[in-house]
């Protein structure tokens, strides 16, 4: 009898083994197939990609045993065009995710390696003398530091608000510009194709102090109003000046990609609130640390209140790191030690400018697409003449197609539609800054649709 309950027992686990590896194989294989995590289209939130990670040993393990078959998925021909069973892939350039910085960030190790022990950084306070009583010290020098080195914005004499991202930043600004006592919610607008997030941020909340009014190009009413100026704007990647007439109007100026790489740096933006982030500067987008810099102390003292009141601070461990790194970034622009280390805008402008040459030649070689143009202007940094090189390629279909997002879902080419940006739907807005891999799928499919 224990001979025959042994022999059932080992059964039952050759069995429980063999399925198990049999589900191993398969969500392997399907990762491979996608080349993005399942739970990446699951758990996909506006604006970014939250992805299950696999950790190290695992992936060395799957690189090891399926070599031949990553061979075959991202195999392409000699003429550029993909090969069967390609088209398959998906190909996710609906968020900003910049992962494109990851190779430089990886050549720097320990330069820009932070290491804190556990009783560090306990205080919620950084500098009870500043406005911003929860930033760090370190974080305003990088900060100050790299607008200078760079020329792309005043920081003498202006106030610095640190937030979790430049969202938060947004939300808080929105709070320090709208009267407690106002007759209605404050209106605020931005000119189409306006940033997505913005109706959603403004109006998240329901809140009685501010409301989407829409497109500043049709806001007429004489009511008081913010108006957000996006510049290099968010879908198209144009310069952008305010549009709205009235003269009951607060201006927030959202700076994200105005960096060397994506545009010519032409004068130091001095303007009442500018909001910058860490995201589209360098890339770090997982820091989730933004600042603003503010003319008026009220103001920057009523964006630190909201703030205080929302996440009583900003992580100092993501303070510390971006510092470390604005530093670094702001080391390699100076011109005696160019000859030691690479200039981090200087890299990431020639990546800009090779991957926009890709798409173009892409786009160049059917009548199913089109790109804008940009007019060329000299960067007071790095001296170069060039065009607007986005982080965002805002793609229209021509002819018939009317729905452009859907048009190349159908070809597993995941876009952001123009509708989320109060623009026509025959446009699309994909990221520019993937990884090259997802980067250099798509510059090959776009010329294989045919409908």
């Amino acid at each position: 009898m224990a001979d025959y309950y042994y022999f059932f027992l080992k059964n039952v686990l050759v069995v429980s083994l063999a399925m198990n590896m049999g589900l191993i194989w398969k969500i392997s294989y399907e990762d491979e197939e996608t080349l993005i995590p399942k739970w990446g289209n699951i758990l996909h939130l506006h604006g970014s990609g939250l992805y299950a990670q696999k950790n190290n040993r695992v992936q060395e393990e799957e690189k090891e045993a399926h070599v031949s078959k990553r061979t075959q998925i991202l195999a392409t021909t000699s003429s550029g065009v993909a090969t069967d069973g390609l088209e398959k892939v998906v190909i996710n350039l609906d968020h900003g995710d910049p992962t494109m910085y990851e190779d430089f960030w990886k050549q720097k190790g320990e330069e820009t390696t932070v290491v804190t022990s556990s009783w560090q950084h306990i205080s919620y306070f950084s500098d009870v003398k500043n406005v911003c009583w929860f930033l760090e010290p370190g974080l305003v020098s990088a900060i100050t530091g790299l607008h200078k080195a760079v020329g792309n914005a005043v920081t003498e004499g202006r106030h610095i608000v640190v937030g979790t991202g430049s969202s938060q930043l947004y939300q808080a600004a929105l709070y320090a510009l709208s009267p407690p006592d106002g007759s209605g919610p404050m209106n605020v607008v931005s000119a189409a194709p306006f940033y997505s997030s913005y109706p959603l941020m403004t109006d998240y909340l329901k809140s009685g102090l501010h409301k989407w009014a829409g497109d500043a190009y049709e806001f007429n009413k004489e009511e008081p109003y913010i108006e957000l100026v996006t510049s290099p704007n968010n879908p198209d990647g144009f310069t952008r000046q305010h549009v709205v007439k009235g003269d009951k109007g607060i201006l927030i100026h959202d700076l994200a990609y105005y960096w060397p790489q994506y545009t010519p740096i032409l004068s130091p933006a001095d303007y009442d609130i500018m909001l910058f982030t860490v995201s589209k500067s360098t890339g770090h987008a997982g820091s989730r640390i933004g600042w603003a810099i503010v003319k008026d102390r009220e103001i920057a003292k009523k964006m630190t209140t909201f703030i205080e009141i929302n996440t009583i601070g900003v992580s100092k461990e993501s303070q510390i790191r971006a510092a470390k790194i604005l530093q670094a970034v702001s080391k390699s622009c100076n011109h005696a030690n160019q000859e030691a280390q690479t200039n981090f805008f200087d890299y990431s402008y020639k990546l800009m400018a090779e991957r926009w040459k890709r798409i173009r030649e892409a786009v160049n070689k059917t009548m199913l697409f089109s790109l804008p143009s940009f007019p060329l202007e000299t960067c007071s940094f790095s001296g170069r003449t060039f065009g607007q090189l986005p982080a965002f390629a805002w793609l229209k279909c021509e002819g018939e197609v009317d729905d452009c997002e859907s048009f190349l879902r159908r070809h597993n080419v995941l876009t952001r539609g123009g509708k989320h940006f109060g623009a026509s739907m025959k446009y699309v807005r994909a990221s520019m800054l993937s990884r090259e891999r997802e980067f250099k799928l798509f510059t090959e499919r776009l010329p294989a649709i045919k409908s």
